[in-house]
């Protein structure tokens, strides 16, 4: 029986190992989700369309493209109502999410900088600056029920993708979306654990 103290899933290189362990991402998983780009990769755009067309038909998860994003110098919208998907700040924002789609099948899981990177994407979305480049920028804050709920929204249009693949065998399409969905539970903790963080924070202080 492994020790798995609390206070070392503070530590983010210890969780991620926990996190790994315990969901079995193997190097197996990660060469499953890197042969997995020449069938995610031209879909890219698509699903960027299809997360984006979600988001802005709830006024809930669409208020949060009204402001300024950061390093997005065109014109902004003024309401919710104005966002659509060709307008200049949701192609800005379509733009990341695209390259995060892009990481998830090309990065190195051997490497610390990979689990540090989707733990920045989780801590940005809480407000506070997970990466440089929204240091001193308005913060970001988008809660977490809508960021789990998306994450869920995404694997559920790659799986149907690897599925409905023509050219994949089935011991390809059963490896590469048993990667996708451990990959994506890892992200989910890796936003899940700022917010309850913040969560725990409060309380202690109330």
């Amino acid at each position: 029986m492994q020790h798995i103290s609390e206070e070392s899933l503070n530590d983010l290189p210890s969780r991620i190992k926990y996190l790994r362990d315990f969901i079995e991402f193997t190097s197996e998983d990660a060469a499953a989700l890197h042969a997995a780009a020449p069938v995610v990769g031209p879909l890219v755009p698509a699903v960027v369309d299809a997360v984006y067309q979600k988001l802005l038909s709830f006024d809930i998860t669409a208020k949060s493209f009204v402001p300024r994003q950061t390093g997005y110098d065109g014109v902004t919208p003024t309401d919710a109502s104005d966002l659509s998907l060709d307008h200049p700040q949701i192609k800005f924002r379509k733009d990341f999410l695209a390259g995060y789609l892009v990481k998830l099948v090309t990065m190195d899981y051997s490497k610390q900088s990979s689990w540090e990177y989707l733990n920045k994407v989780g801590l940005m979305h809480t407000g506070q600056a997970g990466f440089a480049h929204r240091k001193s920028k308005p913060p970001l804050r988008v809660e977490y029920i809508h960021c789990s709920i998306l994450l869920g929204y995404v694997q559920d249009i790659v799986i149907n993708a690897v599925i409905t693949h023509p050219d994949l065998d089935i011991t390809t399409k059963n490896a590469v979306m048993r990667a996708v969905n451990k990959v994506i539970w890892i992200q989910n903790d890796l936003f899940a654990r700022h917010y309850i963080a913040e969560t725990e924070a409060a309380t202690t202080s109330a």
